[in-house]
């Protein structure tokens, strides 16, 4: 076989696992909802105890993984560098909780079909998504390269929601259903918007430099005001696209231009037709 430098990896040994990637979700799923995922062996005594065991653990494999990361990308003093971030990755778990919270009560306000806080945490996809996505936004923001993608990738893998590290979502964001829902890296969602499954928030198209290579680093993907309803299967497209607060967008629309707050987006109506079965005799 003939060698390939853009496919030779296999001394890259600093590169992140995808295998304690997966694990260290697992662990964050504990370590934000105790008692509903990872270790119940506790009780309202030792649950503290148990929560700085667990925070142990996982700080030392997230700590790895960082300074892998750090070094593949040759930055310059990679362990000092990670045990900062690690830190204050795990500084911000409190506030990464407390966001997770609002989508979780989001959850609960706006499906009928939930029954309580707990069935929400465990079963519904979207929030599982969200708390991936909440986890790897805060290291993206801090500069660890690689790791959140793989992490987001997991969550997409796990639920077929497909949310870039690098989207801004705001307080209280509810995917309902979820299945093929895509929000592209330079998506802005504001405060208690909702999403249906088979929604994009995707890119017009990509803009190239003067050599031919597609620009990176530039808005790409839409913008939702606060209080915004995305219904299923509709597309909005465009880094200048903006939806302002308290519109809905109806399901099926395709959208790549801006829409003052207040209104309601649809499509054109369909043609019904109904046509009797011919394998019913008699129906009219």
């Amino acid at each position: 076989m003939a060698s390939d430098v853009r496919m030779a990896r296999a001394f890259a040994d600093h590169l992140p696992d995808s295998h304690t990637a997966r694990h260290l979700l697992e662990r964050l799923r504990g370590i934000l909802f105790p008692g509903l995922h990872g270790h119940a062996d506790f009780d309202v005594s030792s649950l503290g105890s148990r929560l700085e065991i667990e925070l142990t653990h996982f700080h030392a494999d997230l700590l790895c993984q960082i300074e892998g990361a750090f070094i593949h990308w040759g930055e310059g003093d990679s362990e000092l560098r990670a045990h900062e971030v690690a830190s204050e990755v795990l500084g911000a778990l409190p506030a990464i909780r407390d966001m997770l919270s609002l989508d979780v009560q989001a959850a609960l306000d706006g499906d009928p079909a939930a029954r309580n806080i707990d069935e929400v945490m465990l079963c519904y996809p979207g929030v599982r998504a969200l708390t991936v996505h909440r986890f790897a936004h805060a290291m993206l923001q801090l500069g660890v390269p690689l790791l959140p993608r793989i992490m987001q990738e997991h969550a997409h893998a796990d639920t077929g929601i497909d949310i870039h590290p690098g989207a801004e979502i705001g307080r209280s964001f509810f995917i309902d259903h979820g299945t093929g829902v895509v929000i592209g890296e330079t998506t802005c969602i504001g405060d208690q918007c909702k999403v249906y499954q088979g929604v994009t928030l995707g890119a017009r198209s990509f803009e190239r430099d003067s050599q031919g290579d597609l620009k990176r680093g530039v808005k790409r993907h839409p913008t939702l005001g606060d209080h915004v309803t995305v219904y299923a299967g509709a597309t909005i497209l465009g880094g200048d696209t903006m939806i302002g607060d308290h519109c809905v967008v109806a399901g099926g629309v395709f959208l790549s231009r801006s829409v003052p707050e207040g209104h309601i987006v649809c499509g054109p109506r369909p043609d019904i037709r109904l046509i009797a079965n011919p394998e019913r005799p008699g129906v009219e």
